[in-house]
């Protein structure tokens, strides 16, 4: 495997990509790229097209780089294309270790490494008190449904899932926008 160093013009994402790259993530790339400069190489085609690294090149070119570091695969499209959705997976498959985390991100020296205050706090099962915040005595039970179930519903949340009071028994929340409604109303997972 060789590493190239090529013009960031001569690259296009790829059309098929299957990951997004929303603000907040292309923000916390693009800082990683001005702190720790690019460590590892984006995965480019004979066409120049990138099948892995497509977050790495948008903010390369959103901090003005002129050129990158490539590795250029051998693999065929479809097997490319399998490779760039399975490496997205197992990254995403991955888990912290709470405990090795919080210790870690206590170095002052560590500084930000894209952690908001909150996704720590729900890692190690911290609760973060926010001043002025009173919570009510009376304990609710919260369900999360799913798209295709139909509870009466306090408010939707805008990605097909709601929040509901019914007196059923609590579900884990995997849900990223109820996790978040609920932790502004307090709740602990």
């Amino acid at each position: 495997m060789e590493i190239q160093s090529v013009p960031i013009d001569s690259l296009t994402c790829d059309p098929a990509n299957a990951r997004r790259h929303p603000e907040r993530n292309v923000a916390q790339i693009k800082a990683s790229l001005q702190r720790f400069g690019q460590q590892k190489p984006i995965v480019v085609d004979a066409t120049n097209t990138v099948r892995a690294g497509n977050g790495t090149l948008e903010a390369a070119k959103a901090l003005g780089w002129k050129t990158i570091a490539i590795v250029r695969s051998e693999l065929q499209k479809t097997e490319l294309t399998a490779y760039a959705i399975a490496d997205n997976r197992s990254a995403e498959l991955a888990e912290w270790d709470a405990e090795v985390l919080a210790a870690t991100l206590a170095d002052e020296e560590i500084g930000d490494v894209g952690f908001l205050d909150e996704e720590i706090a729900e890692l190690t099962g911290e609760r973060i008190d926010e001043p002025g915040l009173e919570l009510p005595a009376e304990k609710w039970l919260v369900v999360v449904t799913c798209r295709n179930e139909n509870p009466e519903t306090y408010p939707p949340l805008g990605c097909g899932c709601a929040v509901a009071a019914p007196g059923a028994s609590a579900r884990h929340v995997r849900c990223r926008a109820a996790r978040e409604f609920l932790s502004g109303m307090g709740c602990r997972f």
